[in-house]
């Protein structure tokens, strides 16, 4: 019999204030943060795109969550679209459930003010 192995899930990130994931955990569902909800989908990034978006959109912001979301688990409503020089980002059009979520952890600021994703990704 040959040997099977499981399918590799695909990790993908969110990072968002702490403030908005704990205003989200008492709804039951996060729906984005203002930036998703202005363009109509929750943006993430692949484990090799979120130290850049991080740099982009949060440089020297502390209290801040990196959320670790299983893609498979998002159905149809994940689009991998191209963004930032053409690279395929995932986008999400429909609201996070939470089953989706495999961990959220405190995304910590260096003193040079980058955040560190050591043991995070």
């Amino acid at each position: 019999m040959p040997f099977l192995t499981a399918p590799r899930m695909t990790i993908i990130y969110k990072i968002v204030s702490a403030p908005e994931w704990r205003a989200a955990e008492a709804e039951g569902v996060f729906r984005g943060a203002a930036i998703d909800l202005a363009d109509g989908y929750i943006h993430f990034s692949a484990a090799e795109q979120v130290a850049e978006t991080a740099a982009r959109h949060f440089a020297g912001k502390s209290d801040l969550l990196l959320v670790s979301i299983d893609a498979g688990k998002l159905g149809d409503a994940l689009k991998w679209e191209a963004s930032r020089g053409g690279a395929l980002f995932p986008h999400l059009y429909a609201p996070l459930s939470f089953d989706a979520v495999t961990r959220v952890a405190r995304l910590p600021l260096r003193p040079d003010g980058r955040h560190d994703f050591t043991g995070l990704l």
